[in-house]
């Protein structure tokens, strides 16, 4: 997730060393950061994660443990001391099952947690109550504000798969494709019983899920498509939502990663922007009326090395601009292993923390993403893949346990929390310095700036680019010691920490 033409000139000097007074032996490195407010760049649609397996049991956790849960991903309140009690999420995926949950053992998914409910049984009725968890999330989200809704399909419901299972046994797509017109009348019924349930009606349905990889170990529901496969489900799913009477729009395409979107050499399976959304192109879908004019993709394996990674990116702003009136959307994202991170172990401390914030600015500043997702909301596991982990009670089976925060949920919190559905973002030139990443966008005359400072140093911080009447900024920062901690400082006296994310809330000239 990184550069294009965007990093362009700025005009921003202002000096930022904050927070907590610095011990005088500790080194201070100045930097200048010109931010350019007069050329506004992509609008961001916003910040979202996904419900997927966790919260089909955390959801019926004791209500105390789940609001908290809650709490920390969708709240855009504050505490008594100022500070945020959660990141103020606006998008929530909601994973619609494969019916894998009732096969058990049968599904020939070994992880019992990673088999999935669904609405459609296997003898072909319906239970509207098959869901408790995700209802419950899905309400909790709507009750804190969240606004947008998505649904995404990791394979068929196994009645609608070849091999009776919700992944491949081959390698191949396991849509029984003389069942497309079933399948997509039952994402229609999901929707409406999720509609029934808690008045919510998706704004989107993303119908594949990362269709490059060969889903065939059984370790996950999913299922392969190559492009052609994807644009007849397409083409069978519009009419039928269009008819139902939704306006929920249909997301595509859920890349496994970026280079998929363009140039990757798996043709059959890549450059997607183009095949979807190229008038000359056998897949073009661009002309159905419920297709949603956002191309997604995940930043998995392409975040090293560092120039390899912009590139990447820098070639799917360029292949969305060209395609016109065309949004790129960051649709999911956990630490599976790139080059310097594992994926296995928790880490709920800095260092995976700082990865993220920096890619999250990659992904804004370099492809031009308007809305950047996490995976897994809620994880029990020990990987790399949480917002808030959950340690369950030693009986494995009981519906109780404690909640950890994560410093990766609180990184994202330094965008997610602060930049508006609505904000543009803005060029933004930083001279002189490495390890040091900066992003900053516009929003009812505010501009939002973040700072991630990944250096042994502190920063003293000149901006060009604000107000210059402005002598109190408001900051919110994530460090070892601190979760979105606020304070007031000096617009001339802004020290950024070490090892650290700084939100910076100022006003435009």
């Amino acid at each position: 997730m990184f550069k294009n033409k965007n990093l362009a000139l700025a005009r921003l000097t202002f000096a930022v060393l904050l927070l907590p007074a610095l011990s005088k032996s500790q080194d201070v490195l100045p930097i200048k950061i010109r931010i350019d407010a007069a050329h506004p760049l992509q609008t961001i649609e916003g910040f979202g994660a996904s419900d997927a397996w966790t919260c089909q049991y955390a959801g019926l956790w004791p209500e105390e443990k789940k609001k908290k849960m809650a709490d920390l991903l969708f709240s855009n309140d504050f505490d008594a001391k100022g500070n945020p009690v959660g990141i103020g999420l606006n998008l929530w995926r909601f994973s619609i099952g494969a019916g894998s949950a009732e096969q058990g053992a049968e599904s020939g998914i070994r992880d019992k947690s990673r088999r999935q409910a669904s609405f459609l049984k296997l003898n072909g009725s319906y239970d509207e109550q098959a869901m408790p968890g995700q209802m419950w999330f899905m309400n909790a989200a709507k009750a804190r504000g969240v606004k947008k809704f998505l649904g995404f399909v990791n394979s068929p419901h196994v009645n609608f798969s070849l091999n009776g299972k919700a992944f491949s046994s081959d390698g191949k797509t396991n849509l029984d494709f003389s069942k497309k017109n079933a399948f997509a009348q039952d994402l229609l019924k999901t929707i409406q019983i999720i509609k029934k349930q808690t008045g919510i009606t998706l704004d989107y349905l993303s119908p594949v899920n990362e269709p490059q990889w060969k889903w065939d170990e059984g370790k996950q529901e999913g299922c392969p498509y190559t492009n052609a496969e994807i644009a007849e489900l397409v083409r069978t799913l519009s009419p039928v939502l269009k008819n139902g009477g939704l306006n929920t729009k249909i997301q595509i395409a859920d890349a496994g990663q970026l280079d998929y979107l363009t140039d990757h050499k798996d043709t059959p399976k890549s450059q997607q922007i183009s095949y979807f959304f190229d008038a000359k192109s056998p897949g073009y879908l661009a002309e159905l009326p419920n297709l949603d004019r956002s191309i997604s993709g995940h930043s998995y394996f392409t975040t090293s090395p560092e120039d390899r990674s912009i590139q990447i990116r820098t070639k799917v702003a360029n292949e969305v601009e060209k395609a016109g009136n065309l949004r790129f959307w960051m649709s999911e994202y956990c630490v599976l292993g790139d080059g310097l991170l594992k994926g296995e172990g928790r880490d709920t401390g800095m260092t995976t923390a700082l990865f993220i914030a920096k890619l999250m600015h990659h992904d804004f500043s370099y492809a031009n993403a308007t809305s950047w997702q996490w995976w897994l909301a809620v994880s029990a596991g020990d990987y790399k893949d949480g917002l808030v982990y959950l340690d369950r009670d030693k009986n494995h089976d009981k519906n109780d346990g404690t909640v950890v925060e994560s410093k990766m949920l609180w990184a994202m919190g330094n965008y997610s929390r602060f930049i508006p559905e609505g904000s543009r973002r803005l060029p933004v030139k930083i001279e002189n310095i490495d390890q040091v990443y900066a992003s900053s966008y516009s929003h009812a005359g505010k501009i939002i700036t973040v700072i991630v400072n990944t250096r042994k140093e502190a920063l003293s911080l000149e901006i060009d680019g604000i107000s210059k009447k402005q002598r109190k900024i408001k900051t919110y920062t994530t460090s070892s010691g601190q979760s979105l901690r606020s304070a007031t400082v000096n617009s001339n006296s802004i020290k950024i920490l070490p090892k650290s994310i700084t939100t910076l809330l100022s006003d435009e000239h």
